[in-house]
């Protein structure tokens, strides 16, 4: 209930976050949020400015004990990724998200919860209005579509900022420092199909997977978690092959930053030829429950009986689309010798969706901490669909953030870190995609690090936020922020 969250150690930041998941915040409609933000800055009086793309920056005097001192930028972004449960009658545009705590965990029901990165604005919010602080001249950004387009950090206003060291409050791992990010690009083919009429004689059949993890596509992308619409085009093109089905419609997974949890097809299989499909449904089942037994045990495939459609997709196109969906990477595509353990390159497959027009359009999104590897993951990914005769174009992508291990900001992190918890953190850079590349483009001389508390299942119902870390994450920039 939200109550409990309301009660949790800071009160201040806690009430604060528990305001946010009432307020709606999609990617691209955060008009709720920025009117929050503006009533908040008001309300606290505090000077405020906001930009043409919708990005917001309070402004906050240093304490006395500090004047003269670099001004630090707090920063986050206000939009949440929107996913939920199938069969959860729920409305991002005008429900609250309804929170609950578990194990020492704050969660949503059957939804992402929205702490990336709620979590990280109500921190910079409750360092704002709190007046026990000491800190320098704070400046707190929030920036919109963060996560589908990093829209705002693109469009921040040159005028915005002057501080010299920035903090981006987006990270999801307590006792890590980021100090680097993979930069990013979609990769989006168009099929155009025409229309045939459902043949007679075929059994028509619904096939859906589901239950899996999902999760972020550059956090978790190394997790060898399943991709439902890989693994739904698997069982498709193995029909295709052997008892000649026919496709009416197959779409899967939402977002370009989420690896697909679910995905359906709707098809016929001749009359004459179920028994036939029935052993090689069942034999895919049991080889996904094998493969995933360790990642992703809960995945399953259903598969029901449905009415006739009116029609299908043609037979060549169907071909094309089942052939470069399975034959396109996905996943992994190499590792950092930089920094080991660290993905360099990857690519997520992440939506299949039938548009009204006679239009497939599939998503993936690729990533990698080295900008021309970027570029030819994108092109091989762009070169499987154009063989397969689909239109493909890319999005206008985003740089990497190229680590400065020397920077001050981070030794003064680093040693904050330490001296609060006994523990040395972990300096490290991140394969997701962070919007501090594009900061640097207006703001070169910033210095930058990237901390938070922990998440768990970002980008999925999953979301989980841990509670003890979140005190540690306040505790831990209150002493940035005195030391710096």
């Amino acid at each position: 209930m939200s109550k409990e969250v309301r009660q949790l150690e800071p009160h201040i930041l806690w009430e604060i976050f528990d305001d946010i998941t009432k307020v709606p915040r999609p990617s691209k409609k955060e008009e709720k949020i920025i009117a929050y933000l503006e009533e908040f800055a008001q309300q606290h009086q505090l000077d405020y400015k906001k930009d043409g793309a919708g990005n917001i920056v309070m402004y906050k005097k240093a304490t006395p004990s500090m004047e003269g001192r670099p001004t630090v930028v707090l920063q986050s972004h206000m939009d949440m990724v929107c996913e939920k449960n199938s069969g959860l009658e729920f409305d991002f545009m005008t429900d609250p998200i309804r929170t609950y705590i578990e194990d020492g965990w704050v969660k949503a029901h059957g939804t992402t919860l929205g702490a990336d990165d709620g979590i990280g604005m109500a921190t910079a919010l409750a360092m704002l209005i709190s007046n026990d602080i000491e800190h320098p001249a704070l400046e707190a950004l929030f920036t919109v579509d963060e996560e589908t387009g990093l829209t705002g950090a693109f469009n921040l206003g040159s005028d915005m900022l002057s501080g010299k060291y920035l903090i981006n409050l987006d990270s999801e791992d307590d006792g890590e420092i980021f100090i680097g990010c993979a930069g990013g690009i979609d990769t989006i083919a168009t099929f155009e199909y025409d229309e045939e009429p459902a043949p007679k004689g075929m059994t028509w059949m619904r096939a859906e997977i589901s239950g899996l993890k999902g999760g972020h596509s550059g956090d978790n992308i190394n997790d060898g978690l399943g991709n439902s619409n890989k693994l739904l085009n698997r069982l498709l093109l193995t029909a295709s092959d052997r008892v000649d089905l026919r496709l009416h419609r197959f779409e899967g997974g939402n977002l370009r930053n989420a690896i697909p949890r679910e995905a359906y097809a709707i098809f016929g299989i001749p009359s004459g030829r179920i028994e036939e499909f029935n052993i090689i449904a069942k034999e895919f089942a049991q080889a996904i429950e094998t493969e995933y037994r360790y990642t992703d045990a809960g995945v399953k495939l259903d598969i029901t009986e449905v009415e006739k459609p009116d029609t299908i997709i043609d037979e060549a196109t169907q071909r094309m689309l089942l052939l470069s969906v399975q034959s396109v990477a996905n996943g992994v595509l190499a590792m950092s010798r930089a920094m080991p353990g660290l993905v360099e390159t990857s690519s997520n497959l992440a939506s299949i969706k039938f548009i009204p027009d006679r239009r497939i359009v599939v998503t993936s999104s690729q990533r990698s901490s080295v900008e021309s590897a970027k570029t030819d993951a994108a092109a091989t990914i762009s070169a499987t669909f154009r063989l397969a005769g689909a239109q493909v174009e890319h999005s206008e992508g985003y740089p990497g953030w190229a680590p400065d291990p020397s920077s001050h900001i981070l030794k003064v992190a680093e040693e904050a870190y330490e001296r609060l918890f006994g523990v040395q953190p972990k300096v490290r850079a991140i394969h997701a995609g962070l919007e501090c590349g594009l900061f640097l483009k207006k703001y070169p001389d910033l210095q930058m690090v990237s901390v938070g508390p922990t998440l768990r299942g970002v980008h999925s119902p999953d979301e989980r936020l841990e509670i003890e870390t979140v005190t540690k994450f306040w505790a831990f920039i209150k002493e940035i922020l005195k030391t710096l």
